[in-house]
């Protein structure tokens, strides 16, 4: 019972960063128009987003 709870657990959180980071890629380039500032966006992903909604 444990491995799979952990095995659920894992596949969440791989799923929850890469939507983070995607996330903060759409509305990077959307605001910016530039790749490079959406590839800094996308590595700290969930920071960005939340300061993107705290900002806006």
């Amino acid at each position: 019972m444990t491995s799979r709870a952990t095995i659920v657990r894992k596949e969440i959180v791989s799923k929850g960063v890469g939507f983070g980071s995607a996330l903060a890629i759409a509305i990077s380039f959307t605001t910016h128009k530039s790749i490079l500032w959406a590839v800094i966006h996308g590595f700290f992903s969930w920071l960005y987003v939340i300061y993107y909604a705290l900002t806006r």
